[in-house]
């Protein structure tokens, strides 16, 4: 175990050493996060809180009996269950065949619903709990809601108790993951039963999003009772341009082990990343979204897109999960929607004639947070004005997108709002905060 552990961290400093600078700043983050505040003065009354992560946000493990390998040195058979996301050893060159051909769903254009790949078992562990949000790994390298949780502990929180996670199934839209929904409510239940006040819902990224959706599907009497607001971070409420170029020739993060073209069959696959298209109702009808020698698409082309890629499923995905929250029906209850600005992020990819299996070659840039545009997180104003409880709205210039969950100044401000303080600032500035300055990816 401990030969394991060592190669396990030469592998991380490895892929740290050689990923661009840009993606050297947010590992580096996620493998070393940062430390949380020292504790406070303790307090009882700590309302309950639930988090619900965002794409790829927590782990997935698997059990496997296959068919077939794509490689003779993949496992075919396991008898227990073992880590599918993530695992420092996919990065290895054929440990990533291996890892998509486990990973990856198949999708059904006949019953619209996905599928776990032949012979493939995958279990979202931990659900109700923070381990599987706090660390991505088992080995506790790869962090995401640590500094978040920890804070919330010095603040008098106890993990497993009054804070909790809510981990899923990431790869799939909540159309296809109502098991996951009622668990949701079931868990909103008990604490509100155990803790007798209602509860606080946080979603990061695409987990706001679900958090909508689910809030969307409860009647006003229960979310009355049982909610007491809900904290959205850097939420791609207009959908995110990003996720057009990870459709059209992948995106590694930067990650050099992996290729773009490679990852690009799992992501392909991945449900979720068609239902966060840019939404027709937020981007003008002419911004160009992708550009090549012989086609330009804009999110009036969605159809066409697809099927220049010879990928008719990814168009029946978007038509399936198009209107799960793109109305951006208000949720019900009072909102804290914070995000960054101030950073340059893509809104535009220009390829050349190797499209759709090279590589963007120049990139048009707006504000955001370095992965989802301004124009995209500020569609929660639109709640303003449109139901009973307060909207509040605060942008934290210089933030990247990633760091709104462990960043001091955001984990402040929650503090704040759990406390009782539900007024908040406009705009916060970060930027002489940041320790590495973010700059446009070449």
């Amino acid at each position: 175990m401990r030969s394991a552990n060592v190669f396990t961290l030469l592998l991380t400093f490895a892929f740290l050493s050689a990923v661009h600078h840009t993606s050297a700043f947010w590992l580096f983050n996620v493998i070393f996060p940062p430390n949380a505040t020292r504790p406070g003065v303790q307090s009882n009354d700590t309302p309950p809180i639930i988090i619900v992560p965002g794409n790829l946000g927590n782990r997935l493990e698997a059990k496997i009996d296959k068919p077939t390998l794509v490689h003779w040195m993949c496992y075919k058979k396991t008898e227990d269950w073992f880590s599918l996301w993530i695992d420092l050893n996919m990065f290895m060159p054929i440990g990533i065949d291996c890892w998509i051909d486990n990973i990856k769903l198949v999708y059904n254009k006949t019953t619209r619903q996905s599928s776990n790949s032949p012979g493939v078992e995958v279990r979202v562990p931990g659900f109700g709990q923070t381990y599987a949000i706090e660390f991505l790994d088992s080995n506790r390298l790869a962090g995401y809601f640590h500094t978040m949780v920890q804070h919330l502990v010095n603040m008098g929180y106890t993990r497993d108790g009054t804070v909790r996670g809510a981990p899923y199934d990431w790869r799939l839209a909540p159309n296809q993951n109502e098991k996951y929904l009622s668990k949701l409510k079931e868990l909103v239940e008990e604490m509100y039963d155990l803790y007798q006040q209602p509860i606080h819902l946080l979603g990061h990224s695409m987990g706001s999003h679900y958090v909508l959706y689910f809030l969307n599907q409860q009647t006003q009497a229960w979310k009355d009772k049982h909610i007491k607001g809900f904290i959205s971070l850097g939420a791609p409420w207009g959908g995110a341009i990003k996720t057009l170029r990870v459709i059209a020739s992948g995106e590694n993060d930067g990650i050099p082990m992996i290729s773009n073209i490679k990852i690009r069959e799992e992501q392909r696959m991945a449900v979720t990343n068609p239902w966060m298209l840019p939404n027709v109702d937020v981007w003008p009808k002419d911004h160009v979204l992708i550009s090549t020698p012989n086609a330009t698409y804009t999110n009036q082309d969605y159809e066409q897109f697809f099927s220049d890629m010879d990928f008719e499923d990814g168009w029946l995905m978007w038509e399936d999960t198009k209107n799960l929250t793109s109305g951006m029906q208000p949720p019900g209850v009072e909102v804290w929607c914070m995000y960054g600005v101030g950073i340059p992020t893509p809104v535009s990819y220009v390829y050349d004639g190797g499209y759709p299996d090279t590589d963007p070659v120049d990139y048009v840039y707006a504000d955001g947070d370095d992965t989802v545009d301004s124009l995209s997180m500020s569609q929660c104003k639109r709640w303003i004005g449109q139901q009973e409880a307060p909207v509040h709205v605060t942008e934290f210039r210089g933030m990247p997108h990633l760091d709104m969950v462990f960043h001091h100044k955001v984990l402040g401000l929650m503090q704040q709002i759990l406390e009782g303080q539900s007024d908040t600032p406009e705009e916060v500035d970060c930027r002489d905060d940041m320790i590495f300055k973010t700059i446009p990816k070449p």
